[in-house]
């Protein structure tokens, strides 16, 4: 049980330095998506230092916690009496589909984390914005679920999530319109 518990220790933190990637890689995307949007010199100055931070980031940290969070996950499900009887539990199964969303997440900001590498950038910094809601769904979704161990009762936190991130994203849309009337 003393491994066990080594093993749960390590897999949380990994997964809380993966998310703590998630989030700030696709606060640099915002950045970098509005540095496009300056005067020269002071673009090529700030995309290159934000290509530079990504590239630490993303490989640094964000793939490395990827790949323990998911190596310690692994190791717990297979190789442990609790993780044994954890599989098949439905709530579980659910849990495991957002992981699969998480990895889905992953590529895709992968795969946008390639393109501003190259300086092409396809979406806005509102787009970045709402995009970095996505891991805060699925982050959410599986605490909730990992607590309280049901298949149904994530669904109310989950809702609460995306009517929060609405309500933030009125809340910058407001901003907004404030920001560029007084400028």
């Amino acid at each position: 049980m003393e491994l066990y518990n080594y093993i749960k220790s390590l897999h949380l933190i990994f997964v809380i330095t993966w998310f703590a990637g998630l989030f700030y890689i696709v606060r640099l995307f915002v950045y970098h998506a509005e540095a496009k949007q300056k005067q020269e010199p002071e673009q090529s100055i700030l995309i290159k230092q934000y290509q530079l931070m990504q590239y630490r980031l993303w490989y640094i940290i964000t793939w490395p916690s990827a790949i323990l969070a998911s190596f310690f996950a692994y190791w717990m499900l297979f190789f442990t009496d609790a993780g044994q009887i954890w599989l098949t539990q439905p709530w579980m199964h659910v849990k495991l589909g957002f992981v699969f969303l998480l990895y889905l997440y992953h590529l895709k900001c992968h795969q946008i984390f390639l393109q501003l590498q190259k300086d092409e950038v396809k979406h806005t910094s509102g787009f970045f914005r709402l995009w970095n809601e996505g891991a805060t769904i699925i982050l959410f979704a599986v605490v909730f679920l990992v607590i309280l161990k049901n298949a149904v009762n994530w669904i109310y936190g989950v809702i609460g999530i995306i009517l929060f991130s609405v309500l933030l994203m009125f809340g910058y849309k407001f901003y907004k319109k404030i920001r560029e009337k007084n400028q």
